[in-house]
Protein backbone atom coordinates (compact mmCIF):
# COMPACT_ATOMS: atom_id res chain seq x y z
CA UNK A 1 0.00 0.00 0.00
CA UNK A 2 1.18 3.42 -1.13
CA UNK A 3 1.94 6.11 1.35
CA UNK A 4 -1.64 8.52 0.02
CA UNK A 5 -3.43 5.33 0.27
CA UNK A 6 -2.64 4.24 3.56
CA UNK A 7 -3.23 8.19 4.40
CA UNK A 8 -6.80 7.98 2.70
CA UNK A 9 -7.76 4.80 4.46
CA UNK A 10 -6.57 6.61 7.67
CA UNK A 11 -8.28 9.58 7.24
CA UNK A 12 -11.57 7.50 5.92
CA UNK A 13 -11.14 5.77 9.04
CA UNK A 14 -11.42 8.68 11.01
CA UNK A 15 -14.20 10.47 9.59
CA UNK A 16 -16.28 7.20 9.90
CA UNK A 17 -15.24 6.50 13.76
CA UNK A 18 -15.87 11.05 14.16
CA UNK A 19 -19.84 10.64 12.34
CA UNK A 20 -20.00 7.65 14.59
CA UNK A 21 -19.53 9.77 17.59
CA UNK A 22 -21.39 12.34 16.43
CA UNK A 23 -24.75 10.21 16.31
CA UNK A 24 -23.70 8.25 19.41
CA UNK A 25 -22.78 10.68 21.37
CA UNK A 26 -25.07 14.06 20.29
CA UNK A 27 -28.27 13.23 17.73
CA UNK A 28 -29.02 10.18 19.59
CA UNK A 29 -29.40 11.54 22.65
CA UNK A 30 -31.25 14.68 21.33
CA UNK A 31 -33.85 12.86 19.29
CA UNK A 32 -34.45 10.55 21.87
CA UNK A 33 -35.31 13.48 24.54
CA UNK A 34 -38.64 14.00 23.24
CA UNK A 35 -41.53 12.36 22.37
CA UNK A 36 -43.19 13.80 19.87
CA UNK A 37 -42.47 13.39 16.39
CA UNK A 38 -41.67 16.76 15.04
CA UNK A 39 -39.45 17.41 18.19
CA UNK A 40 -37.31 14.35 17.55
CA UNK A 41 -37.10 15.98 13.69
CA UNK A 42 -36.20 19.23 15.35
CA UNK A 43 -33.84 18.40 17.38
CA UNK A 44 -32.30 16.32 14.58
CA UNK A 45 -32.25 19.25 12.42
CA UNK A 46 -30.80 21.35 15.05
CA UNK A 47 -28.05 18.84 16.30
CA UNK A 48 -26.64 18.84 12.41
CA UNK A 49 -25.64 23.09 13.46
CA UNK A 50 -23.58 21.05 15.62
CA UNK A 51 -21.74 18.99 13.20
CA UNK A 52 -21.43 21.72 11.10
CA UNK A 53 -19.75 24.00 14.32
CA UNK A 54 -17.37 20.26 15.25
CA UNK A 55 -16.59 20.65 11.17
CA UNK A 56 -15.79 24.06 11.04
CA UNK A 57 -13.43 23.69 14.14
CA UNK A 58 -11.81 20.84 12.63
CA UNK A 59 -11.36 22.57 9.24
CA UNK A 60 -10.17 25.62 10.96
CA UNK A 61 -7.78 23.91 13.12
CA UNK A 62 -6.42 21.83 9.75
CA UNK A 63 -5.75 24.93 8.03
CA UNK A 64 -4.07 26.62 10.77
CA UNK A 65 -1.60 23.57 11.52
CA UNK A 66 -0.98 23.15 7.68
CA UNK A 67 -0.56 27.44 7.57
CA UNK A 68 2.12 27.10 10.27
CA UNK A 69 3.51 23.62 9.46
CA UNK A 70 6.96 24.98 8.60
CA UNK A 71 7.15 26.52 12.26
CA UNK A 72 6.19 23.66 13.87
CA UNK A 73 8.72 21.16 12.00
CA UNK A 74 11.48 23.55 12.56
Amino acid sequence: MSNTGATILIAGTCGVLALAAFVWFIAWPACNAYSNVWERIAAGFLSLYVLAALVLVGAAGGAAFAYYWDRIAA
